[in-house]
């Protein structure tokens, strides 16, 4: 049985809130020992005792647990109870759960992103709710004058075998809330888990269902006004002058004003990202009446020029971050990255000599790989509500990093931390645009010039143009083959604009004894941002490619030539920095291969596969595309992964399910282009996403079965996709694709 340390003393774990006055809460309820009718077990008790930081239960048995992290469709709500509930041992059916607000004093790294929620949260979870039983069983120890090691529990009831003696939770709760926290838990082993590795249903499905009140964009106070922003029309140009008086008498109008983002001192955190930081703001009573103002303001705009600021990098450092001047093309952008490709400035990793390699190669393939920008796109468009006073405020909005905006709240409203509360709305999406949140300083810069309450909502036209985008990428691919048709080298030179997508130390680096990886990027004022899987998705979609068409030069099934290097990679490693596991590598390959029936010859679908590790995980993925009646459909696909312990198996599957028709959308369909800093697409009646009726008829998602703690979940289906459904559309056309979108409409 595993053991858990527990280094908070009680003053910093146990914390007092309440529903009514906030703090980030998952809450659950449920009558410990009885049985009760659904009306009877929701009645709330009349006093509640804090066990720790994540329990509460009251003198009925009601009890509430609380999580830290942002619910955006990923499912967290639901399977971080379910971690909390494992460890303190109570029946899931007798569950209700609440979302909570953002409270750093109480919770740690409340930060959704990098598919790192359940990682992160695997033990700290279980051992308060491990915490919180074994103060239960110690206050029962002590009223029964029994040994505690005697004492067991179920489905929130605690037992005393020998004496007979038994007592809900809720009997025990006051006098456990008087214990000291316990150094020092044991923690269950997998094969007695009860609740965790079970399927349970999304907590919110009612609410969802029956469109009850989830998010910032349902929230309505009285005396609330709506605001929307205007920003310029292409990147590098920045606000000159706007006149008021043009809408300021129109209906419902409110107030017209600029607004700036960032004071001009303020050394701004990684997340501090966008390229507009001047705004103009247009106040009303009403979206409809706004949106009207918004159309008919005269505003005029200004090249911006080149500029500079300090931003705080990870470790402690800090980075002075170069904003050239200029309005940007793609044309221009593909050019200088072509010319770039030619004479990378950064060396990333060597192995061996790959140039006597090449030059004494017998053949050399050679490919280009190129992708556009891409706008996440999310189904809810950006919006915060705010309403700051004099010497408070009061943030609510959907935000994946709660925690990094809050230092940029502070000082752009003049009002220290502690009288700020961001309260979290469930995100409709997120994909990594939510953790730059300067939408919330600009709601609270609005709300407190003009006093009252404000809903700050985006047109789908604002939330496309306004920046943070997946960056342009291309990677050359180079492998040398000596007479006899053996790998002896490969060679990588990846870059883009801004950033440099290739991870060198990924496979196949370790698998080939001559190998080079190289890099560039190009400076731009474009805001770009985390997008599901960064940099993976690219670099996936260009190597997964590439292996597939080396693998038909040299004769071998795609698959059998992956797991021939993963081999190698296992066996015999080339250098020591290869950041991931070959044999897991190879497992989840050789499980696709199995659930897909790979190789047989009564499957007549054209076939492609791809996979990839990232986040910690590794998938594998094949796409079948139909060829039948004319026509490119695809029908299928099976996905393997490998991410350790599966927390909730159905959950689980909708998130792979997911990853796997984004990936799929934005591999034939995904693209943003720039013409003089203009984006070229505003909405969706311009910007091509996956349709229905394109989606893949069937999804197979299969895990590989271990006891290995859980590793990323969100994102590492998504990269797979890109080169597998690349792979299979060589198979169905003849045709590889070497530039995203597959498909120009």
């Amino acid at each position: 049985m595993k053991k858990s340390d527990n280094n908070m003393d009680r003053r910093s774990f146990v914390q007092v809130s309440s529903l009514a006055t906030g703090g980030m809460m998952l809450s659950f309820s449920w009558l410990a020992g009885c049985k009760f009718t659904a009306e009877e077990a929701l009645q709330m008790p009349k006093e509640w005792f804090e066990l720790n930081s994540y329990v509460k239960i009251g003198e009925n048995g009601v009890t509430t647990l609380f999580a830290p992290n942002p619910e955006f469709g990923q499912n967290v709500k639901t399977s971080f109870p379910m971690l909390i509930a494992e460890e303190l041992d109570i029946d899931w059916k007798q569950v209700i759960v609440e979302q909570g607000n953002f409270n750093p004093i109480k919770f740690n790294r409340q930060f959704t992103g990098g598919s790192q929620g359940i990682r992160n949260a695997w033990t700290p979870l279980r051992t308060a709710g491990a915490t919180a039983r074994m103060m239960l069983v110690n206050a029962a120890a002590q009223s029964w004058n029994v040994d505690a090691g005697e004492i067991t529990t179920a489905d929130g009831i605690i037992f005393h075998e020998a004496s007979g003696k038994k007592a809900g939770y809720g009997e025990m709760a006051s006098l456990a809330s008087t214990f000291e926290v316990p150094k020092e838990v044991k923690l269950k082993e997998s094969k007695d888990f009860k609740i965790i590795g079970q399927s349970k249903s999304n907590v919110d499905n009612d609410s969802i269902t029956s469109g009850k009140p989830l998010f910032a964009m349902d929230h309505y106070v009285e005396g609330m006004l709506t605001s929307m922003i205007v920003h310029p029309p292409a990147f590098g140009m920045q606000l000159k002058s706007f006149d008021k008086s043009s809408v300021i008498q129109m209906p419902g109008i409110v107030d017209v004003f600029e607004i700036n983002v960032f004071k001009e001192d303020y050394e701004r955190n990684f997340f501090d990202t966008t390229s507009f930081t001047k705004k103009v703001a247009i106040v009303g009573n009403s979206t409809w009446e706004v949106m009207q103002a918004k159309k008919a303001l005269q505003v005029q705009w200004e090249e911006m020029p080149a500029s500079s600021y300090k931003m705080a990098g990870w470790g402690g450092r800090t980075m002075d971050i170069s904003i050239p001047s200029g309005l940007e093309s793609t044309k221009d952008h593909r050019a200088k990255m072509e010319e770039l490709s030619k004479n990378p400035v950064q060396q990333m990793r060597r192995d061996g000599n790959p140039e006597k390699a090449f030059k004494e190669a017998a053949t050399i393939l050679e490919r280009t790989y190129n992708a556009p920008y891409l706008s996440h796109n999310t189904m809810e468009p950006i919006n915060c509500f705010a309403d700051v006073k004099s010497d408070s405020a009061v943030i609510y909005g959907p935000a994946q990093a709660p925690e990094l905006i809050m230092g940029t709240l502070e000082n752009s409203l003049g009002i220290s931390r502690d009288k700020i509360q961001i309260n979290l709305a469930r995100m409709g999406g997120g994909f990594g645009k939510r953790a730059y949140s300067h939408y919330m300083v600009e709601a609270g810069l609005i709300s407190q010039k003009v006093q009252a309450p404000v809903k700050l909502v985006y047109s789908r036209e604002d939330d496309i143009t306004s920046g943070i985008y997946r960056p342009t990428y291309t990677a050359t691919y180079r492998a040398a083959l000596d007479k006899d048709n053996n790998l002896i080298g490969l060679h990588i030179i990846g870059g883009g604009v801004p950033e440099n997508p290739i991870h060198a130390n990924r496979f196949p680096a370790g698998a080939i004894d001559n190998y080079l990886a190289e890099g560039f990027q190009i400076p731009s004022n474009i805001s770009i941002g985390a997008f599901r899987a960064p940099r993976s998705n690219f670099n996936a979609a260009a190597e997964q490619s590439f292996l597939d068409e080396l693998a038909e030069l040299l004769g071998k099934d795609p698959i059998d030539f992956r797991l021939e290097l993963l081999k190698r990679a296992q066996e015999n490693p080339v250098g020591e920095r290869n950041d991931y596991d070959a044999k897991r590598y190879a497992g989840v390959i050789e499980l696709v291969k199995e659930k897909s029936k790979w190789g047989d010859p009564s499957i007549k679908t054209a076939r492609g596969v791809s996979a990839y590790f990232c986040h910690n995980s590794y998938v594998a993925e094949v796409v079948d595309i139909d060829t039948s009646n004319g026509t490119n459909r695809i029908a299928n696909v099976t996905a393997a992964a490998d991410c350790g312990i599966v927390v909730n198996p159905d959950a689980a599957k909708n998130m792979g399910e997911g990853g796997i028709i984004d990936g799929i959308g934005n591999a034939l369909f995904g693209e943003l282009t720039f013409d003089n800093g203009k984006p070229s697409k505003n909405n969706f009646n311009s910007y091509r996403m996956i349709r229905q009726q394109e989606a893949p008829k069937n999804i197979d998602v299969h895990f590989v079965e271990n006891n290995i703690d859980p590793t990323g979940l969100g994102e590492p289906f998504f990269p797979p996709a890109f080169a597998a459904v690349a792979n299979a559309m060589y198979k169905a056309t003849g045709k590889r694709s070497y530039d995203h979108p597959i498909i120009k409409e």
